[in-house]
């Protein structure tokens, strides 16, 4: 029988690669990092834990699964691209607290209008704004309510807030939640939100679903956030809802596109705060030790022969359940 291959492009510790000996002993384990790995390293493993490029995997004929490191599949369910005898499973429960605890900061900065006041520093000039907004008793809309918009919306209502979901089906609603919708509900909604936070994959469905239309359906003192995918947002139609002061402000952590360009109108957007994608990643080491802990707890069942933890169903881009 041949050697099993496993191919790793995480940045591991010892003591991970112990484990991963442990769960599989008789391997043949290579690490190395995505922007290293190679297209000839991805046609021969068995098992991949990380992300590749997944032009690197079309006509694959040794994969028996690929774990991703982040919770979007986007490129991955492309028909084509995957054997059909691999499984593909995804890190969907590791980013939650860090990318939640970005929102609230992107959040809190324009509620207190601490974007207006680090100009001011810069100049050299102490005025008091006025009219600050609060979280406690304001309505929230969530866009979006897997792990991040869940643990979001939790921190939302211990912070006093109305909590709005938006989700794709009817799961039952989390007890943090106040009232939950499908897509569908979405124009009803946005006309009661003085806060809309977006955690969505960025698939065919979910694509410019805030556009000129939507962004004049909400209220003056609207502060929009995104930490999904950039493509959920109209990029032009936002820029200009904020210098005509449709709405008040957006924190957004994606762009589209991405990177932004030098001359796009979001950068001088009035009370627009933008981050680099950095909400997620290996920035919060307790993130890749999430990522690290899922990774290696799925290797252990597929070693077993267990069901694998967040198996993606290829026609939705999400988790079967």
């Amino acid at each position: 029988m041949e050697q099993e291959k496993i191919l790793v492009v995480l940045p591991v510790k010892e003591e991970h690669k112990e484990r991963i000996r442990n769960a599989a002993p008789d391997a043949k384990t290579t690490y190395c990092l995505e922007a290293e790995v190679t297209k000839e390293q991805v046609q021969d493993a068995n098992i991949i834990i990380g992300n590749v490029k997944p032009e690197f995997l079309k006509d694959s004929r040794n994969l028996r699964w690929i774990q991703l490191n982040n919770a979007g599949t986007e490129g991955f369910c492309v028909p084509g691209i995957l054997p059909k005898q691999a499984q593909l499973t995804n890190a969907t429960g590791a980013y939650g607290m860090a990318i939640s605890e970005h929102l609230i900061a992107m959040l809190f900065a324009l509620q207190k209008r601490l974007d207006i006041y680090q100009n001011q520093q810069k100049d050299h000039h102490w005025e008091k704004q006025t009219h600050m907004m609060v979280t406690e008793g304001s309505h929230v809309l969530v866009i979006g309510l897997g792990d991040i918009g869940t643990t979001f919306a939790r921190k939302m209502k211990a912070l006093g807030a109305h909590v709005t979901g938006i989700r794709k089906s009817r799961k039952p609603k989390p007890e943090y939640v106040d009232a939950q919708y499908t897509m569908e509900a979405l124009p009803e909604l946005l006309p009661q939100a003085d806060i809309v936070a977006l955690s969505l994959p960025g698939y065919s469905d979910t694509k410019g679903i805030i556009g000129e239309k939507e962004l004049h359906l909400m209220k003056e003192n609207t502060i929009l956030l995104n930490v999904g995918r950039g493509t959920a947002i109209d990029s032009l139609a936002l820029a200009k809802a904020l210098q005509e002061r449709a709405i008040y402000g957006a924190g957004l952590d994606v762009t589209d596109p991405e990177p932004l360009p030098e001359d796009h109108p979001l950068w001088d957007a009035p009370h627009c705060i933008i981050t680099p994608h950095v909400s997620g990643g290996y920035a919060l080491p307790e993130t890749l030790e999430k990522i690290l802990e899922l990774s290696i707890e799925n290797l252990e069942r597929y070693e077993k022969g267990e069901t694998l933890h967040n198996i993606i169903d290829f026609s939705t881009g999400y988790v079967k359940r």
